[in-house]
């Protein structure tokens, strides 16, 4: 099936509603205005941002039109609210993924608005966090740590060790770009003793389903990748690999390519040409920018090793990007 087309085929199940500006709101509404949502979270785990964002785009344009145009108690007003505040928060989500920050700020930033207006904390700590994850991302780790800590003080009346544990590998990440590796460690492992208290606590919400072992263990291979301490990164990526459940074809996909880049700066070759080319597989089916820098670095590695399985697979991954560029795919 193209993946395309199943993704704007998908559009009619993520945002069916049909609403006249005379119409009264009700649960109703709301219940398949979230189911939208869903939809589109499934969608991304899938596929990535790439071909999602404009569905999410035109959802939020919906759930903002059914706010301003129809008629509804104040309950029913603060939950259509909230809910054009998190998919303003899942619409920046999908443009970072795409690696398109600026328009990403500008989303998380009305879903700040949003949280604040409603003083809804849950949806404050969702959007600190990821804010916390595209500084790290863009090179500004200081205000990547500040962010995971303000995330972390709202988080704590959740009570669940899930949702902390991500805001700590998040506070982890920072504080490895900002080279102090010792409290990174500390942090990453005090992130993996949250996670393993899942059964002790409050549930995680919808968002942070994601995280877990395999997160984890991605970020340690982050950590020693980031220290320059190549062969100890790649045990723990492959176990991010081996975790990650399939219904996560992105990250799968940002995974393989990433032990890729780890095997070749490890000096293991021949085993990682054999990844890229291997995640070919998973690269069919998904669109995203962060994704296509991950496979830009990896081209660039073995575009600098002499030896025959570096170049065969140079030759591979060239002509899948080229073909995809030509066919109007997501390399630019």
């Amino acid at each position: 099936m193209d993946r395309r087309a199943f993704v704007t085929d998908s559009l009619g199940a993520a945002a069916g509603i049909a609403l006249g500006s005379s119409d009264a709101v009700g649960t109703a509404h709301i219940v398949e205005l979230r189911e939208g949502l869903h939809s589109l979270y499934t969608l991304d785990d899938a596929y990535g941002g790439g071909d999602v964002r404009s569905l999410a785009v035109r959802h939020l344009r919906r759930v903002r039109r059914v706010v301003n145009t129809g008629t509804y108690p104040e309950t029913i007003g603060r939950q259509l609210q909230l809910l054009a505040g998190e998919t303003a928060e899942h619409c920046a989500w999908l443009y970072y993924d795409a690696d398109e920050q600026d328009t990403a700020r500008r989303y998380w930033g009305e879903a700040l608005t949003t949280a604040t207006m409603l003083r809804d904390v849950s949806l404050e700590v969702l959007v600190l966090a990821s804010l916390s994850m595209q500084a790290s991302f863009e090179g500004r780790p200081r205000d990547g740590y500040d962010l995971a800590r303000a995330a972390h003080e709202r988080a704590v009346s959740f009570g669940s060790p899930v949702l902390l544990s991500l805001i700590s590998a998040r506070e982890a990440r920072a504080l490895a770009l900002l080279g102090d590796q010792s409290s990174a460690r500390k942090q990453l492992a005090t992130s993996m003793r949250m996670v393993d208290r899942n059964d002790r606590g409050r549930p995680a919400p919808e968002w942070a389903a994601f995280h877990g072992h395999a997160e984890l263990d991605y970020a340690h291979g982050l950590l020693y990748t980031d220290a320059g301490h190549h062969r100890g990164a790649v045990p723990f990526l492959r176990a991010a690999l081996a975790h990650q459940d399939r219904t996560y074809g992105r990250n799968r996909a940002l995974y393989r390519l990433t032990l890729a880049r780890g095997l070749v700066q490890a000096g293991e070759v021949d085993e990682g040409a054999a990844e890229a080319v291997g995640s070919l597989e998973h690269l069919e089916e998904v669109e995203s920018g962060r994704v296509t820098r991950r496979l830009a670095e990896v081209r660039q590695l073995l575009n600098g090793v002499d030896a025959a399985p570096a170049r065969e697979a140079l030759e591979e991954l060239t002509e899948y990007t080229t073909q995809r560029n030509g066919d109007g795919g997501w390399l630019r």
